[in-house]
């Protein structure tokens, strides 16, 4: 997930969405190119259905082909678009704040002053910044996990990083010539990342939802908290560092963006742009194995590269001097030259243990994970989680526990956990000509993956999984545009994730540079759009929703068939751009957050920064259909695509718009669909502390508000108690 969103495609210092794939891997689109290009095809027109192109009738990933669709409807009036500073919600529907930056999870700490002047200290028990994925679970009477509980619950927030305009100081960031000399603003920044665990209540009546303080739940786990390692890197030398010479260990969780959950009722937060907190010293690569720095390169960490937070720079503490990956002693044991391997995975949190040490799996690989997302467990086959690698050009993966699903587990935390995501099988997708797909192992000893590779030679199965990106190049997984949020359709299994836009983009005719793309049919549109009647956008501003469904109705099968759901767009869009046939009521732009609930709605949320001269980022409802539902398609220049049935009003509506500046992301929804969570990253990111652009989440309640804009989670419920949507 983009830290920026008003921009086409984020460029500022803290997004590494860059492509660092300087492999010759075939990119998805080229492959799609090939296989719509064959004669035939499209030989007579453009008559040729989807599930004719997409092999048939493939049964679904975890589930069974069911009419369930059918039953749901959109029972809201659609939010017009609009940028106005409050979270806009459909008639019948009302807003609470849950809790907001800085707001204490105490009873006896201080309320949020406003003005910065809380203590770095305090943040250990203060919601962090930037919400963004979450989860809720039900808290029984006893203190346990039980998921269909719905007045009482724990809820797991990620703050991904500390966001602009800085209202975590008093005055924002204090540097000097690049170098942070106010520590204690260092300290209260790696407190404010992480997550939090709170526990939740309704009142009396009602369904709205608070915050319990005091709660012996509550919890913050930030860039300073111990965590553990479990899989194949445990104890490997790619992990050893001064504070754990054996590399079972290491401390901190950063840039938690997309989340997860497993079955057994943990929560799995995700490492996107870690690569921000880490620095390296110009001339490093000297001190360095070629492999290392191929490792190093492959993932962004160049020599000489300065960290945005420049937290390695406020003083000689091993605190700050932990986030500088450069080669300083005389062994991985005595410096943080491998402090750079210690993030990028997923961690998995047991919100029912406060005293509970996260555990980073690192089974499940490392990469800029946005997120890791399950499908239904079934007893006696493997867990199956899916993830995707945030960034131009990488990779969509996936893993299949070893360990075969036993209900009993239910409730047993890290126990749990250590079965099921310490062993398994790691996948990269490849996307094939006939429109197929392939699930390629990731396995040392299997693929090439060995000490003989040309490229890097792998020399066990710590090396695949630390270095998952090389193994997915080794392999000749299909490259892809960003992949951001997925999401696993509860009713028939089917797999979704956002491709969120792609500036790169250029025109059939031109010749590509560096990471430039030319259109084809997975990516097929290259236009231009007019912002605020000046600014010209290329590329693919919009983004699109791609989706698929796993072979045999098993979630752990090798192959797959897929299309592309929607392509975001303007209303007013030429149709070879609005593909989806997308209207005012359902016009959107960059798609990112992604989930289903339990009813098998989908919800959309988007960071934005093509449409943003229009409304705010937004979410949408949608009624999702299936693989297949749709045609063939022809987009701006010829280029040939497969995208699912058109949008309709019925289908796919504007469920709600934030306030000013922002990105909606994070969603969540108790067992009885009367309350739901969505999260305001960043409002207001557009201005600054002297010159702010919205005051949200005060603005919510009091337009005439001057308080400074802050991240904060929202409440969602119907004025009747009734379901959300549906």
């Amino acid at each position: 997930m983009s830290m920026t969103s008003n921009a086409v495609e984020n460029t500022s210092p803290m997004n590494d969405g860059e492509s660092t794939n300087l492999s010759a891997n075939t990119h998805i689109d080229d492959i799609i190119a090939v296989r719509m290009s064959r004669r035939g095809v499209l030989k007579g027109g453009i008559a040729v259905t989807a599930t004719t192109l997409l092999g048939g009738s493939l049964s679904a990933c975890g589930g069974s082909s069911s009419s369930k669709d059918s039953a749901l409807a959109l029972n809201f009036d659609a939010v017009a678009k609009n940028k106005n500073d409050i979270v806009t919600v459909p008639a019948g529907y009302e807003v609470s704040i849950l809790h907001a930056l800085g707001d204490p999870l105490t009873s006896t700490d201080a309320a949020w002053a406003d003005n910065g002047s809380e203590t770095a200290a305090s943040y250990t028990n203060r919601i962090g910044d930037g919400h963004d994925g979450m989860h809720y679970f039900g808290l029984s009477d006893a203190g346990a996990f039980q998921a269909n509980r719905s007045d009482r619950g724990l809820i797991c927030v990620n703050h991904e990083y500390v966001v602009g305009p800085f209202a975590l100081h008093p005055a924002g960031r204090t540097v000097v010539n690049n170098v942070r000399t106010v520590a204690a603003e260092v300290d209260k920044e790696i407190n404010a990342h992480g997550v939090s665990v709170t526990e939740i209540r309704r009142g009396a009546s009602g369904t709205a939802m608070s915050m319990v303080k005091g709660s012996t739940y509550n919890r913050r786990i930030t860039s300073a908290t111990p965590m553990a390692f479990s899989g194949p890197a445990r104890g490997n030398a790619l992990v050893q560092t001064k504070y754990s010479a054996d590399g079972t260990a290491t401390r901190g969780t950063n840039n938690n963006c997309g989340n997860g959950y497993t079955p057994w009722g943990t929560y799995l937060t995700c490492e996107e742009n870690f690569t921000n907190v880490i620095a390296r010293a110009a001339g490093d690569n000297a001190l360095r194995s070629a492999k290392e720095v191929t490792g190093l390169n492959r993932y962004g960490m160049t020599q000489g590269r300065r960290s945005p937070y420049l937290w390695d720079t406020a003083g000689s503490d091993d605190l700050y001097v932990r986030w500088s990956a450069s080669v300083t002693g005389a062994s991985a044991a005595a410096d943080y030259r491998n402090i750079f391997n210690t993030f990028g995975w997923i961690v998995e949190i047991d919100p029912f243990d406060p005293t509970s040490t996260p555990v980073k799996h690192s089974a499940l690989g490392r990469f800029a994970h946005e997120g890791c997302w399950p499908c239904k467990a079934v007893a006696g086959k493997p867990v199956v989680f899916y993830m995707g690698d945030d960034s131009r050009n990488e990779y969509i993966y996936k893993f299949v526990s070893k360990a075969l699903w036993d209900a009993a587990d239910v409730g047993r935390g890290h126990a749990a956990g250590q079965k099921y995501m310490s062993e398994g099988t790691l996948y990269v997708a490849k996307f094939n000509t006939d429109g197929s797909g392939t699930w390629v192992e990731l396995t040392h000893g299997k693929n090439g993956l060995d000490a003989g590779n040309a490229t890097y030679a792998f020399a066990d199965q710590a090396d695949v999984v630390v270095h998952a990106r090389l193994a997915g190049d080794a392999v000749g997984a299909t490259k892809m545009d960003r992949p951001e949020w997925g999401a696993v359709n509860p009713i028939n299994g089917e797999v979704y994730m956002t491709l969120t836009n792609n500036s790169n983009r250029v025109a059939p005719s031109a010749t590509p540079t560096g990471s430039q793309l030319k259109p084809d049919t997975a990516n097929p549109r290259y236009y231009e759009d007019t912002k605020d009647g000046t600014t010209v956008q290329k590329g693919n501003p919009n983004g699109h929703i791609i989706r698929w469904r796993e072979t045999g109705n098993d979630p752990a099968a090798t192959t797959f068939a897929w299309d592309i759901y929607l392509f975001a767009a303007e209303a007013g869009a030429a149709a070879d751009v609005n593909l989806s046939g997308l209207t005012d009521v359902n016009d959107f732009s960059s798609p990112d957050g992604l989930w289903f609930d339990q009813n098998g709605m989908l919800w959309i949320q988007t960071d934005d920064g093509a449409y943003t001269d229009v409304t705010n980022c937004m979410m949408l409802a949608a009624i999702p259909g299936k693989v297949g539902d749709g045609s063939a398609a022809v987009a701006a220049g010829g280029t040939p695509t497969i995208k699912g049935a058109n949008a309709t009003e019925s289908t796919v509506r504007r469920f709600l718009v934030g306030p000013k500046d922002c990105e909606i992301t994070g969603v969540a929804m108790t067992p009885d669909r009367k309350t739901m969570f969505i999260n305001v990253q960043h409002p207001g990111e557009d201005g600054n502390l002297t010159t702010m652009t919205s005051h949200w989440p005060a603005s919510q309640t009091d337009a005439a508000s001057t308080k400074r804009p802050r991240s904060a989670t929202v409440v969602i419920t119907r004025t009747n108690g009734g379901e959300i949507a549906v």
